[in-house]
């Protein structure tokens, strides 16, 4: 079932690659007590996600802050290294948005968004969406048709705020 307005964000463990080395990151932990602005993309270093999707949100991250939102979340079904390499390789900070990896599908799945790219030897990745969360509950999500990018993107969760 996919996850909509309302609902609370399932309770799962990824892992990221942190200053430190391997770390783990609680759903529950990051989005608590925070205005939390996900979004989804097929993969890191696609054409539209790392020419559209990601620059959406970099450029638009301090008007989102100014409207309420503590942390942007990039979400991928990529492993940690290549969330990395792509956050470095697109001079993405942490403190900007954080480069989380779904590597196994884990919360994509969670949340019903997963789709079958395996046509294009993609295997399964996200769906392009966006979403907001308030202390864990979705207020707004735009989950895109298959090709477009029109309600995922940064300025479209500014307009939603």
């Amino acid at each position: 079932m996919t996850i909509k307005v309302g609902d609370r964000i399932p309770s799962v463990t990824l892992k990221y690659l942190g200053k430190e080395g391997m770390a783990e990151v609680k759903t529950d932990d990051l989005f608590k007590g925070k205005t939390v602005a996900l979004f989804a993309v097929p993969g890191a270093f696609t054409p539209t996600c790392s020419a559209k999707h990601l620059p959406s949100f970099t450029g638009n991250a301090e008007a989102l802050k100014a409207k309420g939102v503590d942390q942007i979340v990039c979400l991928a079904v990529n492993d940690p290294f290549v969330m990395k390499a792509w956050a470095d390789k697109s001079e993405v900070s942490s403190d900007t948005v954080f480069m989380l990896p779904d590597g196994n599908a884990t919360l994509t799945k969670a949340l019903g968004l997963e789709m079958d790219g395996s046509g294009y030897g993609l295997g399964t990745r996200s769906q392009r969406f966006a979403l907001v969360a308030k202390d864990g509950v979705v207020t707004h999500l735009g989950v895109e048709k298959p090709g477009a990018f029109e309600v995922s993107s940064g300025e479209a969760i500014l307009a939603a705020l």
